[in-house]
């Protein structure tokens, strides 16, 4: 991806102001012509009068209110720029996988595909010898593989998504060429960060996991260890927030791991409970979306006769014939094809809406699509064709 102003490192342009949003009207923050607009004398204008203002203008060096009237915010791709609430950051996630569903599709479907061949290779490998433990055995086989498909997709898709804000289209080609100098430090950072949280957790447990392993079985004691360990997990969750946009700030601003750690860490301080809450109802849209594409393939399933959890209770899943976890597949491959670039595109909006709110990228943005009111001349020198509705 080409250097852009506002998608470089923050250092090469102006430094990061936390917390600080410059005025609207505030010179740095207009392009355009340094003098305002001069109302136009009236017909019945006395010499040496100053103009007023018609019906309808507001006066020189008076600020727009908001309201009726008001100028719009520029949108020259899936999202207004400017901070965006939640439900405009869902729908720009939405709209990046409608408007560029060709590359998203097709990165996402070839994901899908790769995953659950692995998952079903290990269920036919398994196939239920190992009881009760062979839901975990898949997870824990299947990490690996999600692991390298997760830093592919985000990296692929973190190159999508910032073409669409700024209202360009990307082809997989592309995209993989401008994401692939950066796919063994997203890889580091993703496994530092995937770590990160369950080690916390792990820790927190570990005392109670060592007095029971030790034979040791009082109430008490098990108890007061259980509720460290369970401390553990608001801490867990609270690192799983900090660091959630280091992946976009690592591809976006071409920062080494550490720097971009410590730049989510810039970015999140003052909204880690709207992040998490955002974070959250994204999450649990996916999860109802691969809910509502997986049930009717089970029930599918059950009429075929593929199904044979009759009478086994909650090894069911263990004792799943081929057909079954074959058919599951194709319900996994569809979801998987549909909430992927949906949840990579909610965090690099989170990213953009962050710099938006502490950095005025949105003046930036607007340069670098090529709007000419802000004095935009578009990536290459070459004002931006592509319509902002496209």
């Amino acid at each position: 991806m080409t250097d852009t102003p506002g998608w470089a490192s923050p250092g090469s342009s102006e430094p990061p102001r936390d917390g600080v949003r410059p005025p609207v009207d505030a010179p740095a923050a207009v392009p355009g012509p340094s003098a305002p607009p001069q109302a136009t004398p009236g017909w019945n204008a006395h010499p040496g009068e100053q103009a007023r203002p018609q019906w309808g203008q507001q006066p020189p060096g008076s600020r727009q209110p908001y309201g009726w009237g008001a100028p719009q915010s520029p949108k020259p791709g899936v999202i207004p720029l400017r901070p965006l609430g939640m439900g405009e950051l869902l729908d720009g996630a939405v709209s990046t996988v409608r408007r560029q569903w060709r590359t998203v599709l097709a990165l996402s479907l070839g994901m899908a595909v790769i995953a659950q061949g692995g998952t079903v290779v290990v269920d036919l490998l398994v196939k239920g010898k190992t009881g009760t433990a062979t839901q975990a055995l898949r997870l824990v086989a299947a990490l690996p593989l999600q692991l390298l498909l997760d830093v592919l997709a985000a990296a692929l898709l973190t190159i999508v998504v910032s073409r669409a804000v700024l209202g360009r289209s990307v082809t997989a080609g592309e995209a993989w060429r401008d994401a692939r100098p950066r796919l063994l430090q997203l890889l580091g950072l993703t496994l530092l960060t995937a770590l990160m949280g369950p080690g916390v957790a792990l820790l927190g447990f570990a005392p109670m996991f060592g007095y029971s392993a030790g034979g040791a079985d009082e109430p008490a004691t098990t108890a007061l260890l259980s509720l460290v360990g369970l401390l553990a997990l608001p801490v867990a969750a609270w690192l799983w927030i900090r660091y959630s946009l280091a992946a976009p700030a690592l591809m976006l601003e071409k920062q080494g791991v550490a720097a971009a750690l410590s730049r989510s860490r810039r970015l999140v301080r003052g909204s880690w409970w709207r992040i998490l809450g955002i974070t959250l109802v994204s999450k649990v849209l996916s999860i109802v979306v691969a809910v509502v594409i997986a049930v009717p393939f089970r029930f599918l399933g059950v009429l075929l006769g593929l199904d044979s959890f009759a009478g086994q209770g909650l090894t069911a899943a263990a004792h799943e014939g081929a057909g079954m976890v074959a058919l599951m597949a194709v319900a996994g491959i569809i979801a998987g094809t549909l909430t992927t670039p949906f949840m990579a595109a909610v965090g690099v909006l989170l990213y953009v809406d962050q710099r938006i709110r502490r950095e005025a990228l949105d003046i930036e943005l607007a340069r670098a699509a090529g709007l000419p009111e802000y004095g935009g001349t578009g990536w290459g020198g070459q004002a931006d064709q592509t319509p902002a509705g496209r």
